[in-house]
């Protein structure tokens, strides 16, 4: 566990030199002054602008004589699961039985 320890910090210490060395020439020392910026018309009122498109240039065209699915396509008439269950057991009852009968 200790020569886990000792090996992390000399890998820590190593990342650190390295950002150092490298830093030397980019950044001075000097300190910044926080400059906070003055926003003085955000809550102000003002008229809304006019409407843009989303869509850019397209525009939505329909041909002559287009219809939605709904109005020709088939409806389907979805059986109740309770009654293919009905179904399926009334179909088992009349089935031809086995006639013989093995048993060990």
């Amino acid at each position: 566990m200790k020569i886990a320890l000792c090996i992390f910090c000399v890998l820590c210490a190593g990342a650190a030199l390295g950002q150092n060395v490298v830093g030397v020439g980019s950044y001075s020392a000097e300190p910044l002054p926080i400059v906070i910026p003055n926003h003085p018309e955000h809550a102000s009122q003002k008229p809304m602008l006019s409407e843009q498109s989303l869509l850019g240039t397209s525009t939505y065209v329909t041909a002559h004589g287009e219809r939605p699915l709904w109005e020709f396509a088939p409806k389907v008439v979805e059986v109740p699961l309770g009654d293919i269950a009905r179904t399926l057991r009334k179909e088992r009852q009349i089935a031809k039985k086995s006639a013989a009968v093995f048993e060990n």
